[in-house]
């Protein structure tokens, strides 16, 4: 049978060229990748975890669907599927037309408030939460990019490959949402 195959031995890279010619490898790349690219998309969407088993499910149908499409571009293969994963999100939201917010890992808040150039010396509990609302308060693009560099803990070259951007311009566009963050911190006290 084919699901049963012995892939064990193969690396990633053959795995995604044995995908290419038989779908039923892809099975592989689906149950390493199934519950990180669900954590992802749970978080978008504020803890729906019926819809986010189905968007992830749909995530991973259109990955399988365009798999002779992927090209290794030096990145994890991950970062393909987040991006195939971050258009499902949007796509349901545009549906919707709502905004929505991530729930922040309040551990990570003072990496975010220190790359932001906030004053982090000694940061109460109630600065943290006014700096989490102020997180959700940002456009979902701006969420999505904070959300994946300090969050989600990707490089500058792993965002770029999903949103389809330099690398250069992912490091800009997050410096950018940070120096807002920054301005809208200082307007608020």
């Amino acid at each position: 049978m084919a699901a049963k195959r012995n892939i064990t031995q193969h690396t990633e890279s053959e795995v995604i060229a044995l995908s290419k010619k038989d779908q039923s490898y892809f099975g592989a790349l689906y149950n390493k990748y199934f519950d990180q690219i669900f954590r992802f998309v749970f978080k978008r969407l504020g803890g729906d975890e019926d819809l986010a088993g189905d968007i992830t499910q749909q995530t991973f149908i259109k990955a399988m669907a365009n798999i002779e499409k992927y090209e290794d571009r030096g990145l994890p293969f991950s970062s393909w599927l987040y991006r195939i994963a971050q258009n499902e999100v949007s796509m349901h939201f545009r549906k919707l037309k709502k905004n929505f917010a991530v729930p922040i890992d309040e551990n990570r808040v003072i990496e975010v408030a220190v790359e932001a150039s906030l004053s982090t010396e000694y940061m109460t509990s109630d600065q943290q939460e006014q700096l989490v609302e102020m997180l959700n308060n940002l456009e979902g693009d701006h969420l999505d990019l904070i959300e994946l560099r300090f969050f989600q803990e990707m490089s500058f070259k792993q965002i770029a490959e999903i949103y389809k951007i330099s690398e250069a311009n992912a490091k800009m566009r997050t410096y950018r949402i940070l120096e807002r963050i920054n301005k809208m911190w200082k307007n608020d006290k």
